[in-house]
C-alpha cells in the first residue's frame, strides 16, 4: 500500500458500492436491511464522531439498549439474514493449512472480509471480532473467527500472517486466502464488492454471523468510529450469546448509545508515554499525527516517526506549530504492545507521544485512517489534515502554507 494513499477517498467509493452490495444481498438473500441502511447512512455522513453530547447511562433491558443501538449513528445493530445456508467454502489460513468454513460446523461462526493490508476500517472489525469473543468468556471456545482476505493484490500466506501477527490475532482466527479465482468465488457467494479503484483497495466492510448448523443469521457493516470498537463487539457478541445453547451471560456489558468524539475545542488530558500526561485542546496551535503500531505492517514505521524528529526541530526553530504523536490504543492489540514497540526505538522520537485510550480523540479529530495528520489553531479549529506520510519538507511545506 504507497504512502501517498487517499484513506477518505476510498471510503466514499465503499460508500457508493454499499448500495451494489444491498441490491445484491435484496435480491439473493431476502434480508432486512434496518441495520444496513443504517449502516450506510452513517458512512454517507463520513463515519466520524462530533463533539456533542456524552454518552447515555447504561440501560437495564435488552429492548433499552436495542433502542440505543438503533438511535446510534456510529453503530450498525445488524440485519437479519433469515437462517439461509451459509455458502461453503475452502481456502488456506495463515499457518499454510487448508480450511473449510464446514470443518467448524457445531460452532458459531463470526465472519469477516479483511484487506490484509488496510488501515481503515478493518482494523476496527478485526478488534471488535476479538472482543465479541472474550466478552463471551469460557464459552468464546464455541465460537470461530474467520477472516477472508478481500484484498486481491496480497493474497501470499506471508500477507494474511503479517496481518495477523501486527493485530496480535496470529492464534485468535483463521485468516484465510488463496488464489485470486477462489478468492473472488467466495466474495461472489457472499456479495462483497471488492475493487481496486486509482490502485487502493476497496472493498465491503462485512461480517456475518453464521450460527453452529452453518446459516447465516446476520450480518453487519463495520462503521469507522474508533469509540465504537465496543459496541459493535457487544452487539455481536449479545447475537451470539442467542445462538449458543447455553445462552451465556456476557462478561460486561455497557451502553449501546452514542458516544462523542472529542475535538479540537474540547480540552482533553491523555496519558504520555513513558509516563505523565498530555493536553490537547485550545490554547495553542498543534500538528496532531494519529498513528498505531500495526502500521509497521505496511511501511517502515520507525523510519517515519524518527523522520517526523525533522518536524519537530524545524517547528521549534522557526515559530510552528510542534507535533503531538498520539496511538490509537483503541485499534491496537494492547497497551502492551504500544509500550514494547515504543521500547524497542531504542531512543526518544523527539517530541511527546500519548494515547487515545477510547477512541473518542481519533472520532473527534476526524480521523478515517492511519496516519492521519491534522493541524489545529489556538482557538481549536482544524486548519489541514492529510491522509497517510508525507516527506518531512512537504509537511513543513503545507503547515506553513496552512497557518499563513
Amino acid at each position: 500500500m504507497p504512502d501517498g494513499r487517499t484513506g477518505s477517498g476510498r471510503y466514499r467509493v465503499r460508500v457508493q458500492n454499499f448500495y451494489y452490495a444491498l441490491s445484491s444481498l435484496r435480491r439473493h438473500r431476502c434480508v432486512l436491511v434496518t441495520g444496513f441502511l443504517a449502516a450506510l447512512a452513517l458512512a454517507a455522513a463520513g463515519c466520524s464522531s462530533a463533539a456533542g453530547a456524552g454518552a447515555a447511562g447504561g440501560s437495564s433491558t435488552a429492548a433499552d439498549q436495542q433502542k440505543l443501538a438503533d438511535a446510534n449513528p456510529n453503530l450498525d445493530p445488524g440485519s437479519s439474514l433469515g437462517g439461509i445456508r451459509a455458502p461453503d467454502f475452502a481456502l488456506t489460513n495463515q499457518f499454510g493449512q487448508k480450511i473449510s468454513l464446514s470443518a467448524f460446523r457445531g460452532k458459531v461462526i463470526i465472519l469477516a472480509f479483511t484487506d490484509s493490508e488496510c488501515t481503515t476500517v478493518c482494523p476496527l472489525t478485526t478488534e471488535s471480532m476479538l472482543a465479541a469473543k472474550q466478552l463471551l468468556g469460557k464459552a468464546g471456545t464455541q465460537v470461530q473467527l474467520i477472516g477472508v482476505d478481500a484484498n486481491p493484490d496480497a493474497t501470499a500466506l506471508s500477507d494474511v500472517m503479517s496481518y495477523s501477527r501486527s493485530h496480535g490475532m496470529v492464534n485468535h482466527w483463521d485468516f484465510l486466502t488463496g488464489s485470486r479465482a477462489q478468492l473472488a468465488s467466495v466474495w461472489k457467494a457472499y456479495n462483497i464488492y471488492v475493487a481496486i479503484e486509482k490502485g487502493q483497495v476497496d472493498h465491503t466492510p462485512a461480517v456475518y454471523i453464521i450460527d453452529a448448523r452453518g446459516r447465516e443469521q446476520k450480518l453487519y457493516l463495520t462503521t469507522m468510529a474508533y469509540a465504537s470498537i465496543t459496541q459493535a463487539g457487544q452487539i455481536m457478541a449479545q447475537e451470539v450469546s442467542g445462538l449458543l445453547p447455553s445462552h451465556p451471560k456476557l462478561a460486561s456489558a455497557g451502553s449501546l448509545a452514542y458516544i462523542s468524539g472529542q475535538s479540537p475545542r474540547d480540552t482533553v488530558k491523555l496519558p504520555e508515554l513513558p509516563s505523565g500526561s498530555l493536553t490537547l485542546g485550545p490554547g495553542k496551535a498543534r500538528l496532531v499525527v494519529f498513528f498505531a503500531t500495526w502500521l509497521d505492517e505496511t511501511s517502515d514505521l520507525s523510519k517515519k516517526l524518527f523522520g517526523l524528529g525533522q518536524y519537530a526541530r524545524t517547528a521549534a526553530a522557526s515559530g510552528l506549530p510542534g507535533l503531538v504523536a498520539v496511538d490509537e490504543e483503541a485499534a491496537e492489540p494492547s497497551l502492551a504492545t504500544v509500550r514494547s514497540y515504543l521500547a524497542g526505538l531504542g531512543r526518544p522520537l523527539g517530541y511527546p507521544v500519548a494515547l487515545d485510550e477510547t477512541g473518542r480523540v481519533a472520532d473527534g479529530y476526524g480521523v478515517q485512517d492511519q496516519p492521519w495528520f491534522v493541524l489545529t489553531s489556538a482557538s481549536g479549529k482544524i486548519l489541514w489534515k492529510h491522509d497517510g506520510w508525507l516527506p518531512v519538507r512537504q509537511l513543513t511545506t503545507a503547515v506553513r502554507e496552512a497557518v499563513g
